[in-house]
């Protein structure tokens, strides 16, 4: 094997171990970790999948599948027998599947986890929690993009509940998605973790 090919399988075998530890310390639907590990028929690439996507949550196959470094009919493979076996389930979000661990997120919760793993609503968002009088073009402003993109995420975002546009912009439920974003800071970007860093004592997560 090529040097470089042993370095790119080192580098995978230590992803996978990684995040498998979490996957196998994972409660799965009221099962014990060695019962969720029987029900599954654990592997290691299994049990990183399910690590990722607890940590992840709302993460689509692309990423799941590159960031875990698995070929694409390897994570195909392990995620359908998840979802046959109830540990994680996917919903539909435009072009994208998005994962999460089953029985954990209201159907809220995971529109708004889809829609903050969007670089540009999720900055949107980030933008109205810190600045609630924000305008359509304050906000296009603060991301560096067009008025119009701003009004077409605006208008998505409203029609999945998750703005509500009757007097200029206002997130939904606010605290909610602070707890999301403070709950899951380490799996976006730096900007987000820093929101987050000053965001965690506005609200009180009990999971």
């Amino acid at each position: 094997m090529p040097d470089g090919d042993r370095g790119v399988d080192t580098d995978k075998r230590a992803t996978l171990r990684r995040f498998a530890a979490l996957g196998a310390a994972t409660p799965l639907a009221g099962l014990s970790a060695g019962e969720a590990r029987a029900k599954t028929g654990s592997t290691d690439a299994r049990d990183a999948i399910l690590g990722y996507v607890s940590t992840t949550p709302g993460a689509h196959f692309s990423k799941l599948r590159d960031d875990l470094k698995l070929g694409t009919g390897e994570t195909q493979h392990h995620l359908r027998r998840l979802l046959d076996d109830g540990a994680i389930v996917s919903r539909r979000d435009g072009d994208y599947r998005r994962f999460f661990l089953a029985d954990r997120f209201s159907t809220f919760e995971q529109v708004a986890l889809g829609y903050l793993r969007r670089e540009t609503p999720r900055g949107m968002v980030l933008t109205l929690l810190r600045h609630p009088d924000a305008t359509g073009s304050e906000i296009a402003s603060a991301l560096d993009v067009s008025r119009a993109t701003v009004s077409t995420y605006a208008s998505q975002l409203d029609d999945a509940g998750l703005l509500d546009r009757t007097d200029g912009y206002a997130v939904a439920r606010p605290e909610t998605v602070i707890t999301l974003v403070v709950r899951y800071a380490d799996s976006f970007d730096a900007e987000t973790r820093a929101f987050a860093a000053d965001a965690d004592s506005l609200v009180a997560y009990d999971p």
